[in-house]
């Protein structure tokens, strides 16, 4: 069994997305799918300053600061799993947050681009890359727990190529281990959950493991 797969058995949260999130008190904020991510910030319930602080280096990777202080929020074995990856080390999860440093020439290597090009259909960069800008706007605790949080989350995200900024609302679980380490960190962008089977987490796989290569995130990570 893979140490992904473990952690997967071990960590990994399957939240009830709609009686999570579902809005009773304004159906209309609801999707049809009856799911409301948009975060109320003024329900955001009330947490410890350490679970304060984890959230806080969550949403710093998100608005792109890639620095060692927030990666050590995650347990050196730990799990990123979204839309377009699953990584199963930190290291690997730095990969998603960084990008190499300015000047730095990216050595040729055809087998990891072969390997990121069949995966067209997910991020083949880091985050820094992509986005010309990547802010938190708002969030909302909607669970905690001593090992759990969850919270939605509105990032806006402007990419290079276009010149237009995108607000993108998900759900985003996280469970932590006994020295308060993420060990876990689910990003879903709808109501449905990841199957972790097939030719999509074959993708998602592929990104986590090769994505370092491009982006070189610090050894010690």
């Amino acid at each position: 069994m893979s140490s992904g797969q473990e952690l997967q058995d071990k960590y990994e949260l399957r939240p009830d997305t709609q009686k999570a999130t579902h809005n009773t008190s304004d159906p209309s904020q609801n999707s049809k799918t009856g799911v409301d991510y948009e975060p109320h910030p003024e329900t955001s319930i009330k947490v410890s300053p350490e679970h304060e602080q984890i959230v806080r280096h969550i949403t710093n990777l998100y608005s792109g600061s890639a620095n060692e202080e927030d990666m050590r929020v995650y347990a050196e074995k730990a799990v990123y799993d979204d839309p377009w990856s699953y990584c199963d080390t930190r290291y690997k999860i730095a990969g998603q947050w960084y990008e190499e440093e300015a000047g730095e020439e990216v050595e040729e290597n055809e087998e990891v681009w072969e390997e990121l090009m069949l995966a067209s259909s997910i991020r083949t960069a880091g985050l820094p890359k992509l986005m010309a800008s990547s802010k938190t706007l708002k969030t909302e605790i909607i669970e905690d727990t001593p090992t759990t949080i969850i919270y939605k989350q509105q990032q806006e995200y402007t990419p290079r190529l276009l010149h237009f900024s995108k607000p993108v609302n998900s759900l985003i679980s996280l469970t932590l281990d006994e020295n308060g380490k993420v060990k876990y960190h689910k990003d879903q962008w709808n109501e449905k959950d990841y199957s972790h089977e097939g030719l999509g987490m074959v993708l998602k796989t592929l990104n986590g493991d090769h994505l370092t290569k491009i982006t070189r995130p610090p050894a010690d990570l």
